[in-house]
């Protein structure tokens, strides 16, 4: 499909309707459910190469015990194994978890960090996580970019870039301020439901006539 300039905001405008109807992604719901930036911080940190069913549990169990950096030092680390089990590499994240709440208290008074180079600093924290925390935690302008934001802004032709770092650079130029925030949180979401990485349901997507398909093999 030959564009000029590819609609984006017929194409977030149509996303927004109809992402409500799937399951919204799990750090988003999270935070809708009142959850503190720390709760956010933490929750990202899980999430990472975890299946959200399985982060959604490790969070519910954790912070059934610790919601702050202080009550999270009171349990020790064979504790927080536990708790968050069976998740990603879960010893290795709860010595971050220990990690970053210590330098939360010595260095930030308990409270997380709302600036980028300083979410940057803490263990574990990439660019990523960082504007996860930023845009859902504090509600601060952020483009959260995954592998289904990369794909996706690929695929319908709106960037062309390598990876998610030159994937949020391109975004940062082009996509307009207001939709940074709800980006991530509507192409996670159709990522996972309409336009999956293999054999997308091109058929049932809502926002075909926009999509340009590109590396598109097979799809439904």
């Amino acid at each position: 499909m030959a564009l000029k300039k590819f609609p984006i905001h017929k194409f977030i405008s149509i996303l927004e309707n109809e992402y409500k109807k799937w399951n919204s992604p799990v750090i988003t719901f999270i935070s809708i459910k009142g959850a503190s930036p720390y709760e956010i911080l933490i929750s990202t940190l899980l999430s990472l190469r975890t299946k959200d069913e399985v982060t959604i549990e490790a969070t519910k169990k954790l912070f059934s015990k610790a919601k702050t950096p202080d009550e999270m030092l009171r349990l020790d680390k064979k504790e927080i194994e536990q708790l968050i089990y069976p998740v990603g590499f879960y010893p290795t994240k709860a010595g971050r978890i220990i990690e970053i709440s210590k330098i939360l208290i010595e260095k930030y008074s308990g409270k997380v960090p709302d600036s980028m180079d300083d979410l940057l600093e803490l263990p574990g924290v990439g660019r990523k996580t960082a504007n996860l925390v930023l845009a859902e935690g504090y509600k601060i302008p952020a483009i959260c970019v995954d592998t289904h934001v990369h794909r996706i802004s690929n695929r319908i032709g709106y960037v062309h870039t390598k990876n998610p770092e030159q994937t949020e650079s391109e975004l940062r130029k082009k996509l307009p301020e207001k939709y940074w925030i709800i980006y991530n949180e509507i192409l996670v979401a159709f990522g996972q439901t309409i336009c999956r990485p293999i054999s997308p349901h091109c058929s049932k997507c809502p926002v075909t006539q926009y999509c340009r398909q590109i590396g598109v093999d097979k799809k439904r």
